[in-house]
């Protein structure tokens, strides 16, 4: 059994991250406490979120104030010392947060996705040690899926191996994608053991021959330094791998709650960029010179524009937040083969209609707010540059094929984290 200091520490390209003071982390008790203390992070958040995409400075500070927060912490369940809140008050906190800043918001997604799986396939054990943890502030970031290769055609598939030696188990691999790892305490992976399992590692973040290199390089979610993971031969206790083949053996949650996570994220770059909109119109924007009018803000296409683009942001969100309730609902009864279909179709239609409005809505900006708005002080395009990098996380298209197939045919979903 390995705790956050076991390990030596490991010379990396990046300053290690560092655990928060004990007795500054908060324990939040329920769901209303979760979203107040998301309303006041995003505050916070706010207020820098286009300094720090256009300087690219990592928000280290940032999440020093979220592990204090006690966020991180809300998912764990309440025998453990959590406030297990509901999916959808853990949608609405991934909306808020990303409505201030979607890349500082993403960085916790993979957090939320691990303890999912933890939750799913851990032994009470490993449940009591990293629930624990979490709890005291630790942040989880995964080492993501690796670069497309002759061996890693898929997400699913990759060279990452955990062997056993005479020294014990080892861990050797490359990884991309890797979104909150920089900032993490423990940094999961995927890799196949030597049965040919897939299996997920939960490697302290300062352990010997594991390496985060800070080389995300995307035009948008620039401060999520989602780069490269590299495994050296990394030592690695039993008690920290988890048997991730199970849960392709059985039904379960941790995709469409992983999936619901990434819904949010969209939703609350649209709202953002929907706000900005509005603004920008009244404070800034000058009428047309046909209009006759003396405020943009009176003009009728315009009004239309914002009144259409409102309505589907708000459809947008009620259709997350009831995919939220439906996991709830779901997770409180048998949880069968139909069950977790229905949990992934529900969620597959809050994520096109997320992915859409970020769109149209960080889109739609430039033309209700007119040439001036694309001035680089403004920094307004951050707004589309974070909708179309994050909506590719995943191919929405084949979202609206995975509903289509469910009800046209009976077709239930693969289970996976994008489902």
């Amino acid at each position: 059994m390995t705790t956050l200091s076991d390990f030596p520490t490991h010379a990396i390209p990046v300053p290690p991250a560092r655990l928060p003071e004990p007795h500054r982390v908060r324990r939040i008790a329920d769901d209303a406490e979760a979203l107040q203390r998301a309303h006041e992070l995003a505050a916070v958040f706010a207020a820098g979120a286009a300094e720090r995409d256009r300087e690219r400075r990592l928000p280290w500070q940032e999440l020093d104030l979220w592990s204090e927060s006690g966020l991180g912490g809300i998912t764990v369940p309440r025998a453990h010392g959590g406030a297990e809140v509901s999916y959808a008050t853990l949608a609405e906190v991934f909306v808020i947060l990303c409505a201030a800043d979607p890349a500082l918001g993403q960085i916790p997604q993979n957090h939320f996705g691990l303890l999912g799986v933890l939750r799913e396939i851990g032994s009470e054990a490993q449940k009591r040690r990293f629930y624990g943890e979490i709890l005291a502030g630790a942040r989880l970031g995964n080492a993501g899926p690796e670069r497309r290769s002759a061996d890693s055609p898929t997400v699913l598939h990759g060279t990452t191996r955990l062997v056993r030696t005479e020294h014990g188990l080892r861990l050797s691999g490359r990884r991309f994608y890797s979104t909150g790892a920089l900032f993490a305490h423990r940094v999961p992976a995927r890799a196949l053991d030597e049965a040919g399992r897939a299996v997920q590692v939960w490697s302290p973040r300062e352990v010997r021959g594991l390496s985060v290199i800070d080389d995300w390089s995307s035009f948008g979610q620039r401060t999520t330094a989602s780069g490269t993971v590299v495994f050296d031969d990394v030592p690695v206790s039993p008690d920290d791998v988890l048997p991730l083949w199970q849960l392709a053996e059985q039904p379960g949650l941790y995709g469409p709650n992983s999936q619901l996570i990434q819904a949010a994220i969209d939703q609350g770059i649209a709202e953002a960029a929907l706000a900005d909109a509005i603004a920008f119109v009244r404070e800034r924007a000058r009428p047309w010179m046909d209009s006759g009018l003396a405020r943009a803000a009176d003009d009728p296409y315009i009004i239309q524009d914002v009144g259409r683009l409102q309505i589907d942001v708000h459809a947008a969100r009620e259709v997350l937040l009831d995919a939220g309730r439906t996991l709830d609902a779901i997770a409180a009864g048998p949880l069968d083969a139909a069950a977790s279909a229905r949990a992934s179709v529900a969620v597959a239609e809050a994520k096109v209609l997320t992915t859409e409005v970020a769109l149209e809505a960080s889109q739609k900006l430039f033309e209700l707010a007119g040439s001036s708005a694309t001035r680089a002080a403004y920094n307004l395009d951050r707004h589309w540059r974070n909708a179309r990098t994050h909506t590719l996380h995943d191919p929405v298209r084949w979202k609206t094929q995975l509903i289509g197939n469910y009800h046209l045919n009976g077709v239930l979903p693969a289970r996976h984290s994008w489902n």
